[in-house]
């Protein structure tokens, strides 16, 4: 048998001073987590210490040796079929202290690009350019130039209207604004635009954004098929985590980031703790922290944080 504890890991709490930390989060709308699943589950880790419930029947913690990361293929095997993910970190400084999301498809359920070429009659033409992309069959910036460059002389009030379809996803505000309050920096990154990030920055809480721009002629009010330079893509990304953790002095392992495309690989790869968000193939196989059945609530669990502590306001 086992106890759990709905409470904060203490300092000196045993789940504090093992190797790792399995963090099981059920999609609620499909599963919970009954206590047999989180039994089955400590077994195969070989589990250290008492259960912490983060969110009845949603989230656990399970304390672990450092082992349990060769346990994770047997783990994912036996829970297959469910909605359950599965991420693994270390015990120590999991609460990040930066936190860098891509947009598109993660942040917001769209691919804003792709949106604004369907209100323009170019939707699969686009889209499939989009999917080449992220799936790193295709340079992200030769990409960015091509799907672009069919927006030239759309009136710049299709922006508007694709902004109407924008939907944040599930648990993004709670993430944001989680993390904020317990002191972390904030930053939206896309290889998207401004006009779009802008506006999901504000609504989320974001500390800042950053993404191309797109240009415009004002005496047509027309856009051009152009963006300003240079392309953020994937080295920009990468640059401003690096960046970020330099400037407010904070440790290599402080940040979370977290992006489904190829074109998140290098921020996901370098952070303490990289999050493959709903991600494409080319990433699910370079990142093993994953959420693939869940919402971005998951993200805030991954750091240990109970769901009574999240802010959503």
């Amino acid at each position: 048998m086992f106890r759990l504890l709905h409470a904060r890991i203490p300092a000196t709490h045993p789940a504090a001073m093992t190797s790792l930390v399995l963090t099981l989060v059920a999609r609620r709308e499909e599963t919970s987590l009954a206590a047999p699943t989180i039994a089955l589950a400590r077994d195969i880790v070989h589990a250290q210490g008492e259960t912490v419930v983060l969110s009845p029947a949603e989230a656990v913690d399970i304390p672990c040796p450092q082992t349990a990361h060769e346990s994770l293929p047997a783990l994912r095997a036996a829970l297959e079929g469910l909605a359950i993910d599965i991420v693994l970190t270390p015990s120590t400084n999991r609460r990040k202290r930066l936190l860098i999301s891509d947009m598109d498809s993660t942040i917001v359920a769209n691919e804003t690009l792709d949106d604004l070429a369907a209100h323009a009659g170019l939707g699969e033409r686009v889209a499939a350019i989009t999917a080449r992309s992220m799936n790193g069959e295709m340079d992200f910036a030769t990409s960015l130039r091509e799907r672009v460059a069919l927006l030239r002389g759309l009136p710049i009030s299709l922006l508007e209207t694709a902004w109407k379809d924008v939907t944040l996803n599930p648990g993004a505000v709670e993430m944001v604004r989680t993390m904020t309050a317990f002191g972390a920096r904030t930053a939206l990154v896309s290889g998207g635009f401004t006009f779009f990030t802008a506006r999901v920055a504000a609504l989320c809480g974001f500390d800042e954004h950053h993404a191309n721009v797109l240009l415009m002629d004002k005496a047509t009010e027309s856009l051009t098929g152009e963006t300003a330079q240079p392309i953020l893509g994937a080295d920009a990304k990468l640059n401003l985590l690096e960046t970020l953790q330099q400037s407010h002095g904070l440790p290599e392992d402080a940040a979370l980031a977290i992006g489904d495309g190829a074109n998140d690989l290098p921020m996901l790869r370098k952070a303490g703790l990289g999050l493959a968000f709903h991600a494409k193939p080319v990433v699910r196989k370079a990142i093993s922290a994953q959420i693939n059945h869940t919402s971005l609530r998951t993200a805030l669990f991954a750091q240990g944080y109970p769901a009574s502590v999240f802010v959503s306001a």
